[in-house]
């Protein structure tokens, strides 16, 4: 197994809450990038939003190979927003990219 930090951008269609935003976080906080060199090197946050509300979500994942942990990320990234109340319309997420890995 390896640890891949991927990222997945995005675009919320509707009003973000901190509300919202805290669900979210709370729901990946266990795929926390941080705890990977890159993550902690980068400074890395699970959930970033921009003021024209794209976003990037980061996570840490555990996966045989590069296809299942870009599967596993956006996998974990949609239940999360589905938990805080986004519909798949109201936040569209990007292709998942490996942008580090942790050997």
């Amino acid at each position: 197994m390896t640890t891949y930090v991927i990222t997945i951008p995005g675009t919320f269609l509707t009003d973000v809450t901190d509300e919202s935003r805290n669900v979210v976080v709370e729901r990946l906080r266990s795929a926390d990038p941080q705890q990977t060199t890159l993550g902690e090197a980068e400074d890395l946050d699970i959930l970033s939003v921009n003021e024209n509300n794209t976003f990037n979500v980061r996570l840490e994942i555990e996966a045989d190979d590069n296809p299942s942990a870009e599967a596993s990320a956006k996998e974990k990234a949609e239940a999360a927003l589905r938990a805080a109340g986004f519909s798949e319309d109201d936040a569209r997420l990007g292709r998942p990219t490996v942008t580090g890995i942790d050997i």
